[in-house]
């Protein structure tokens, strides 16, 4: 196991970057990331409400008074969204900007997962980036797990 966290984040933690590096000592056939969060939606409807009916304001203008006329449900559910990126020693290896909270990626020098570059897994500092575009529960769990294989 190259990689094996855990972590949390809040609100407080959108649109920022949870960068994790590891170095692999030599080449190697395959490099296996799983990855998930949890929960995926916001399951406090009074919440969701409030944080929908304040973005229709912050960014249509609208009055207070016509805040309660939008159509604030149409907006359900409101949903945590975390997706990752790869980088080899050399470059950027893809991303997996997908909204499924549990995501497998492999990458090996002749195949690799929807969104990344396959090729020969280099040694070198490799980095998995966390983008957390939006948290909307109070409190989001993420594990991250990377592996290698020596088979193609």
């Amino acid at each position: 196991m190259l990689i094996d966290v855990k972590g949390q984040v809040t609100p407080v933690n959108s649109r920022s970057h949870i960068t994790y590096s590891f170095d692999l000592r030599q080449p190697i056939g395959k490099l296996n990331i799983r990855f998930s969060y949890h929960p995926k939606r916001l399951e406090d409807p009074e919440r969701s409400k409030e944080m929908i009916l304040a973005s229709i304001e912050k960014y249509s203008g609208l009055e207070n008074s016509d805040l309660e006329q939008a159509k604030w449900e149409s907006f359900l559910p409101l949903t945590n969204l975390i997706t990752l990126s790869v980088d080899d020693p050399q470059g950027h290896r893809g991303a997996g900007h997908r909204h499924d909270p549990e995501q497998l990626i492999r990458l090996s020098e002749h195949q690799a997962s929807p969104g990344f570059v396959s090729g020969p897994i280099i040694e070198g500092i490799w980095k998995v980036t966390l983008s957390l575009h939006g948290i909307v529960s109070e409190l989001c769990s993420y594990e991250l797990q990377i592996w290698q294989e020596e088979g193609l």
